[in-house]
């Protein structure tokens, strides 16, 4: 009980603490659709994209989530425009636009003379340096996310599973595909400092796909999510805190062993079970 406890008579400990559940609730919601809708590789590129804004956001003396913020958004919404307005496939847009913006990033990195590692850990992740402010922002940002996922959640959901009968009913689609665009950006602005750019795309991703193991209703699979980038978020900080290794690092391969152990052991047909099982649950689905 007292490696539990222990940690919280610091208040660096418990603002780390409530960054990581919010981290881990919103990255499960947001990452749902994600996850639904096959964006993975969005999630990636936009999570690179926002580093030269990190590094703009220093350079200027500015808040550096306002320089994330700005990046990460614009670069989603090009990557919608470009797509809906081109005939160049969703992947390649992606594709350039995640090597020219993170190729950005790394040059006005390396104009900066010194080293700074107020810039590296954005890359890495550092949980437990997040300041009462930068606390703020985030619970703002992710609130502000969470109730437009809570507002437009049946037109998300309606455009995620039918986009053409979405489309037929009057639902603007192309404008909410934007707006999911956006949420996936500020959700990995609120992440970066969690897990760092490198690995935010594994807390959009690997929370909803461990549930998506488990079940098709959409309300339960995004409970789950949120379950597990809690659980995920939690144990890797405190992992963190006990070992004294980096806090992105841990929370990530903790969520990554909860997605492997329900991939093993899940009672939809998991790759440990017996083959029976397998085949009685597959012919009585």
């Amino acid at each position: 009980m007292d490696l539990v406890l222990e940690p919280l008579g610091y208040p660096i400990f418990i603002r780390a603490l409530v960054a990581a559940i919010l981290v881990g609730t919103v990255c499960a919601v947001v990452g749902t659709y994600v996850v639904l809708r096959g964006l993975a590789f969005i999630g990636d590129a936009i999570g690179h994209a926002a580093f030269p804004g990190v590094v703009v956001a220093f350079m200027l003396n500015a808040p550096f989530y306002l320089g994330a913020a700005i990046a990460a958004v614009g670069t989603a919404l090009s990557i919608g425009f470009v797509t809906r307005r081109t005939t160049l496939r969703a992947d390649t847009t992606i594709g350039v636009l995640f090597a020219g913006t993170f190729a950005l990033g790394i040059f006005l990195f390396s104009a900066i003379e010194g080293y700074v590692a107020d810039l590296f850990s954005f890359l890495v992740g550092n949980i437990l340096f997040i300041s009462f402010s930068n606390l703020i922002g985030l619970l703002i940002l992710g609130g502000v996310v969470l109730a437009a996922v809570a507002v437009l959640w049946k037109e998300l959901l309606y455009s995620t599973f039918d986009p053409l009968g979405a489309a037929a009913s009057g639902l603007p689609v192309g404008r909410l595909e934007y707006v999911l665009l956006t949420l996936v950006a500020l959700t990995i602005v609120v992440s970066v400092q969690a897990v760092g750019i490198v690995l935010v795309v594994a807390m959009l991703v690997t929370p909803p796909a461990a549930a998506q193991l488990l079940t098709v209703r959409f309300g339960r699979l995004m409970g789950l999510a949120v379950v597990f980038g809690v659980a995920g978020a939690v144990i890797g900080l405190y992992l963190s805190y006990w070992l004294d290794v980096a806090s992105g690092a841990s929370i990530v391969l903790v969520v990554t062993t909860i997605f492997l152990a329900v991939l093993a052991f899940n009672p939809r047909g998991g790759l440990l079970r017996p083959r029976g099982q397998q085949q009685r649950r597959a012919t009585a689905e």
